[in-house]
């Protein structure tokens, strides 16, 4: 069991928290699941899960309130559950700090797919519980004005001072700066951060630009309408 991926899974709904755990579990994975974001909040300190999957409509302490909590504490991935694509409670759960959304209902093959795409950016190989991403196969540090991103270290730090990045913005910035100055669509990052195969919501990639903004400068990533983002050299 210790091998096995723990995911903690928080929705209020009884069959749908019911089927989806024992989707999960015939898929190889250990299921904790709970009905309310108070009891989920309890588990996860408890446990420390290798992944959390957060209904946004929870009792107690809503989804996206226990993703912040979570996030607080922890970088592990978290993937949020919207019953809607077009809420607003899909940006309000990545701008709290959450990793992908998956809306509902969903297919159990689809659930799963999304599941191993995080991990596999995390680091997980099917339950290995390292938080931080891969570093590319070139090492060193980057300097971009007062920013430096160390590619071996997995560090970044602002005018000297360390920035602490989630391991999704720091695959994120590691895509920018190993091609500064050039354009990288939405599409084509989805694709190297994100592991998406498939089409996938541009505005996961919106809302992680705009909080990798807030953390190494709003003008060091630029916006090239109608094509995509750079980091300025």
């Amino acid at each position: 069991m210790a091998d096995q991926t723990h995911v903690l899974f928080v929705e209020d709904d009884d069959v749908i928290r019911e089927a989806t755990q024992l989707a999960l579990e015939r898929d190889g994975f250990v299921v904790t699941a709970m009905p309310d974001g108070l009891s989920g909040l309890e588990a996860f300190r408890a446990d420390r899960p290798d992944i959390a999957l957060l209904d946004v409509m929870v009792p107690g302490l809503d989804g996206v309130s226990l993703c912040r909590r979570i996030r607080d504490e922890s970088t592990v991935p978290v993937i949020m559950l919207s019953a809607r694509a077009d809420s607003i409670d899909v940006v309000l759960g990545l701008e709290a700090g959450a990793d992908d959304y998956v809306t509902k209902p969903f297919d159990g093959a689809v659930l799963v797919a999304r599941i191993r795409a995080v991990l596999r950016r995390f680091g997980h190989a099917g339950g290995g519980r390292s938080e931080e991403p891969a570093a590319p196969a070139s090492g060193g540090i980057l300097a971009f004005g007062d920013l430096e991103v160390d590619t071996e270290g997995m560090e970044v730090r602002r005018a000297g001072q360390p920035v602490a990045l989630t391991p999704t913005e720091m695959r994120l910035l590691l895509e920018f700066s190993s091609a500064p100055g050039t354009v990288l669509s939405r599409d084509k990052l989805l694709e190297r951060v994100w592991d998406y195969g498939w089409g996938g919501d541009t505005r996961v990639v919106d809302v992680h630009v705009q909080r990798l903004r807030q953390k190494i400068g709003q003008d060091r990533i630029e916006t090239v309408r109608g094509f995509g983002y750079k980091l300025k050299a």
